[in-house]
């Protein structure tokens, strides 16, 4: 939905994601990045694109030798980015750093073997299949066992979520990952909301 300039991707009547706030999302990868700190050549996979604010944090912080791949299967999504958003995108999909992939971040995320230094995943509104009940094999004991297989040594899964999921936080401990939950103050116009982020390390 659009009115005037404010932008909002809803899922039936729940609200994924709005112009109103963009700080956690933002968060997902400068708070990513100041973990991981200088290493070179970085990779990262970051699913889904949403309204770019993740990309577009990411692609500030990061050096000219990195890759960010980009996985977003709602091919409307990346239809509204180059169109009526495209002011906003300032034109992140076009960097040459960006590799963009309309399809299932699973599956690129299930296809790679040490292949990425950082995963974030911000595809639903916390560690469940909301958008697509197949998500769900993202957050479960498969589905992040898949993630640490994709990780390079030291490498981070960040997920970002509405609210906090004991469950999900015990899950990745048990699945070897170094786990910090962050919970991130919203700005502008949604100030006074938090998020959550888990930053999940392999050892």
């Amino acid at each position: 939905m659009q009115s005037g300039d404010e932008f909002t991707i809803l899922l039936e009547r729940t609200e994924l994601m709005s112009t109103r706030a963009s700080g956690s999302e933002e968060a997902l990868a400068t708070m990513t990045a100041t973990r991981l700190g200088t290493r070179g050549g970085q990779e990262w996979l970051i699913g889904g694109y949403g309204m770019g604010f993740t990309l577009r944090a990411a692609l500030a912080e990061l050096p000219e030798d990195a890759v960010v791949t980009v996985a977003e299967i709602v091919p409307e999504i990346i239809e509204w980015a180059r169109g009526p958003m495209a002011d906003l995108t300032a034109e992140c999909l076009d960097d040459p750093r960006v590799l963009l992939v309309q399809d299932d971040v699973a599956l690129l995320i299930d296809s790679a073997r040490e292949g990425y230094d950082a995963i974030l995943l911000d595809v639903d509104n916390g560690p469940d299949g909301l958008t697509r009940e197949v998500n769900d094999e993202l957050y479960h004991r498969d589905g992040l066992h898949a993630a640490m297989a994709a990780l390079r040594h030291g490498g981070i899964l960040a997920v970002w979520s509405a609210e906090p999921d004991q469950a999900f936080a015990k899950r990745l401990q048990d699945c070897g990952f170094e786990v910090d939950e962050v919970i991130v103050p919203e700005i502008g116009k949604d100030r006074g909301v938090t998020h959550v982020i888990w930053f999940a390390q392999k050892p």
